[in-house]
């Protein structure tokens, strides 16, 4: 019998948030993202997710050498704080030549930028030693759908996954899905939709997925669905676990602040399969509560890990031959009582 798998974790620095508020005032002041590195370790992450100027700010200004020095300065940062770089992903969503797409959009010139904007990406990501690319399509939809035509927008996204893997022998591509927000409709919006392009790709092997829970409920699916066909196509490269009330905005609330069976069901599917035997993390992509106070805010953090880990022993004491009775035998009542009363710990 194999050991227990020993999770590592991992989060992105805009996890720790600055406090700002659409709605009102700020309720938190700024923390320096530069000493958000040296807070990963005492909360017990070593994977470091990255945007691509979160490596490398303001970068559309920098020349190749620039970007290659800030980049190599980031690096032997993180290899001081004990650090991994997870991904890093191209931030294609504040740029004025992004406002109504990236790769999908009808501008010739704006779908170079985007092009142009990835080259870099995974030049930063090359710098760092990091193999992983990610792609949150954030804009690659419509508000209307009559204002793109939705296949040769699909052909675009494959085409640009297709360069990206002539670009760069070595890297992979992870997509993450997400249904809406910031556009009404998004491309890609399931894993399905991800899995499919990875199969049509030239080399579907490095081309994956990343599944975020509140994207999938925001689709109106369970995240643990949506992880077991992401495994049973060995397509699951990380997962960004948090929690969602309703089919609102993104809230990126605490893992099992909404929904503890669902958490659970999540970390089963995750055990099930063996994911993290290879070395992938458990991200954890949770926002601090908005009208929370302090500075530096990390409980978040640290409180979705701990649950997690809770809900791993409650996965690891599940009586599976009680559990395979019940199902062998169709009785539903007395699988549903006992999985309740298993996460009360109640016996």
């Amino acid at each position: 019998m194999s050991s227990p798998i020993t999770y590592r974790f991992s989060f992105g620095p805009w996890n720790i948030s600055e406090g700002s508020d659409p709605f009102g005032v700020d309720v938190r002041p700024v923390f320096p993202h530069e000493q958000k590195f040296a807070l990963y370790r005492p909360l017990g992450f070593e994977g470091v997710q990255f945007h691509d100027d979160d490596v490398v700010p303001n970068l559309d200004g920098l020349t190749p050498a620039q970007i290659q020095a800030k980049a190599s300065e980031v690096k032997a940062m993180l290899a001081n704080q004990g650090l991994t770089p997870e991904f890093v992903a191209p931030r294609l969503w504040f740029a004025e030549q992004t406002t109504d797409g990236c790769y999908t959009s009808n501008s010739e010139t704006d779908r170079a930028y985007a092009w142009d904007r990835t080259k870099k990406c995974i030049d930063i990501a090359r710098a760092l030693d990091c193999k992983a690319i990610v792609l949150w399509l954030a804009r690659e939809g419509t508000y209307i759908r009559e204002a793109k035509d939705a296949r040769l927008a699909y052909n675009r996204i494959l085409e640009t996954i297709n360069a990206m893997l002539d670009y760069d022998p070595n890297i992979e591509v992870w997509i993450e899905p997400k249904p809406n927000e910031p556009t009404d409709q998004a491309y890609v919006p399931t894993i399905g939709h991800a899995v499919a392009l990875s199969y049509a790709s030239k080399n579907h092997n490095r081309v994956k997925g990343l599944i975020e829970s509140a994207h999938a409920l925001l689709a109106g699916l369970d995240p643990s669905d949506e992880m077991a066909f992401a495994l049973a196509h060995d397509k699951l490269a990380s997962v960004h676990l948090n929690d969602q009330n309703g089919l609102k905005y993104d809230q990126d609330k605490n893992f099992g602040g909404a929904n503890l069976r669902a958490a659970f069901n999540q970390i089963r599917v995750l055990e099930d399969a063996g994911y993290g035997s290879r070395g992938e993390f458990i991200g954890l992509d949770v926002k601090a509560i908005r009208t929370q106070r302090g500075c530096p805010v990390t409980d978040h953090l640290r409180n979705s890990r701990e649950i997690f880990l809770h809900l791993v022993e409650k996965v690891r004491t599940l009586d599976n031959a009680f559990v395979n009775k019940c199902r062998n035998e169709r009785d539903q009542e007395a699988l549903e009582l006992y999985i309740l009363r298993h996460l009360m710990g109640i016996r």
